[in-house]
C-alpha cells in the first residue's frame, strides 16, 4: 500500500514537472516556466504561449521578494503593464512597455509611496510632459520633451513660492528666462539664443536692478553693478573698479577706488558689494582687513622704506597694501605667467 502511494506521488510530481519549462517542436516556450539561479533562488516565473510571455510575469530578488511584475495584454508579448518594486516590496515605478520600449505615461514613487515624477514616452523616446513633484505633493518642475529633446516651456520651483520659467527649442534654452523670488518679485531675467546667453542678464534686489551683465553668444562682455552711496546709486562696470577697502569700527562701510583715480564711500555691506562684482577680475589681497583689488591693477611686489613687502599698484592709491601670504603667492604666479615661467622647471 505504501509502495502504491509512493508510486502515485512520483507520477504526480513527474506530470507537474513535465508541464513546466516546456519547449515545443518549433523551439518555442510553452506553458508555465520557472527559472532559478545556481543557488536555487527563483529568477522569474510566468507563462508563455508560442514563445511569447503572457499573463502575469514576475521577476524576484534573491529572498523571493517581487522585483518586477509585467502583466501582458494579449498573447503576442508586445505590450505589458509594468511595475517595479524595491527590496522591501515598495512600488517604485509603473508604466507600460511596448516591444520592450517605455510607451505612454510612467510614474515614479518615493519610499513612502508618494508620487515624485510622471513622464511620457513614445516607443522609448521622451515625448510629452515630464513633471517632478515635491514630497508634499506640490509641482517642483514641468518640462516638455519632443523626440528626446527638451522643447517648449520649462517651469521650475526654486523655493516655497519662488520659481523660474523659460523656453527650450530643439533641446537648448532659447528666448527669455525669468525668475521670481518668494515675494513674487522679479529677481532675474536674461535671454538665451541656441543655449547660450545673448544680450543682458539682469538681477534685482528688492525691485532695484543690482547687476546687469552683457553677453554675446555665450561670451561674457561686462558686468555693471549697483553700489549705493547714501541715496545715490552708482552703476559701475567691474572694469572701472580698482580697489575695495572696508572701513569703520565694524568694517561696515566701504571705500570704492576707481581706475580713474577717484573714490567714494559706499554705505552698503562690503560683502554684498563684493558678491555683486564676482570673482573673475578681483582677488582678496589682505584677508584680515578684507581688502580687494582688481588683478589688472596689481603690477607686482615692492618694498616700503622699512623693507616690508607691499603691492605695486596702478593706479597708485592713497594707502599701502601689505599683502598676506596667499596674495604674495598669487602675485608670484602672475609674474611667472607673464614671464613665461613654468612652475617646477
Amino acid at each position: 500500500m505504501k509502495a502504491q502511494s509512493f508510486l502515485l506521488l512520483f507520477i504526480g510530481l513527474s506530470l507537474i514537472c513535465g508541464a513546466q519549462n516546456t519547449i515545443d517542436k518549433q523551439g518555442r516556450k510553452q506553458g508555465h516556466w520557472i527559472k532559478t539561479d545556481k543557488q536555487g533562488h527563483k529568477i522569474f516565473e510566468g507563462n508563455f504561449k508560442d514563445g511569447h510571455e503572457t499573463g502575469v510575469f514576475e521577476y524576484f530578488y534573491a529572498d523571493g521578494t517581487v522585483r518586477l511584475r509585467n502583466t501582458f495584454v494579449g498573447n503576442d508579448g508586445k505590450r505589458c503593464k509594468h511595475e517595479a518594486y524595491d527590496e522591501k516590496g515598495r512600488l517604485v515605478a509603473r508604466g507600460e512597455y511596448c516591444l520592450k520600449n517605455r510607451d505612454g505615461k510612467w510614474e515614479y514613487y518615493a519610499e513612502d509611496g508618494k508620487l515624485i515624477k510622471s513622464a511620457e514616452y513614445k516607443m522609448g523616446v521622451k515625448q510629452g510632459k515630464h513633471i517632478i513633484f515635491t514630497h508634499s505633493g506640490d509641482t517642483a518642475e514641468v518640462l516638455t520633451w519632443k523626440d528626446n529633446k527638451k522643447e517648449g516651456r520649462w517651469w521650475k520651483r526654486t523655493g516655497t513660492k519662488a520659481y523660474l520659467t523659460a523656453n527650450y527649442k530643439d533641446g537648448a534654452l532659447d528666448g527669455r528666462l525669468v525668475e521670481y523670488n518668494e515675494n513674487g518679485q522679479l529677481s532675474h531675467e536674461c535671454t538665451y539664443s541656441h543655449g547660450s546667453k545673448d544680450g543682458h542678464s539682469i538681477y534685482y534686489e528688492n525691485g532695484l536692478k543690482s547687476i546687469d551683465e552683457s553677453w554675446q553668444k555665450g561670451i561674457f562682455i561686462d558686468r555693471t553693478v549697483l553700489i549705493l552711496e547714501g541715496k545715490k546709486a552708482h552703476y559701475l562696470s567691474i572694469y572701472k573698479i580698482a580697489y575695495l577697502v572696508p572701513v569703520g569700527q565694524n568694517q561696515n562701510k566701504l571705500i570704492v577706488y576707481l581706475t580713474d583715480g577717484t573714490k567714494f564711500t559706499a554705505t552698503e555691506d562690503p560683502e554684498l558689494v563684493r558678491n555683486r562684482m564676482g570673482d573673475e577680475l578681483f582677488s582678496v589681497v589682505n584677508k584680515k582687513n578684507r581688502i580687494v583689488a582688481s588683478t589688472s591693477c596689481i603690477k607686482g611686489l615692492k618694498k616700503d622704506p622699512e623693507g616690508r613687502d607691499i603691492l605695486d599698484l596702478d593706479p597708485v592709491p592713497t594707502f599701502v597694501i601689505f599683502p598676506d601670504e596667499d596674495c604674495i603667492k598669487l602675485v608670484q604666479a602672475m609674474t611667472n605667467e607673464k614671464n613665461g615661467v613654468v612652475p617646477g622647471e
